[in-house]
């Protein structure tokens, strides 16, 4: 490997991107966490698991 190509794999690198769009704020995501644990949480009470 050449100091060109290295260089422009390291330049690749940085710019390659995987785990779809970053919207940057999770608030969504947590709200939407918290949700589901309350309704699981309350699923599993009214079914007497717990």
């Amino acid at each position: 490997m050449t100091a060109t190509s290295a260089a422009g794999n390291a330049q690749h690198a940085r710019r390659a991107r995987t785990g779809g769009p970053e919207d940057g704020s999770k608030l969504m995501e947590h709200i939407a966490g918290w949700a589901f644990v309350v309704v699981f949480a309350m699923l599993v009470t009214q079914i007497g698991l717990l």
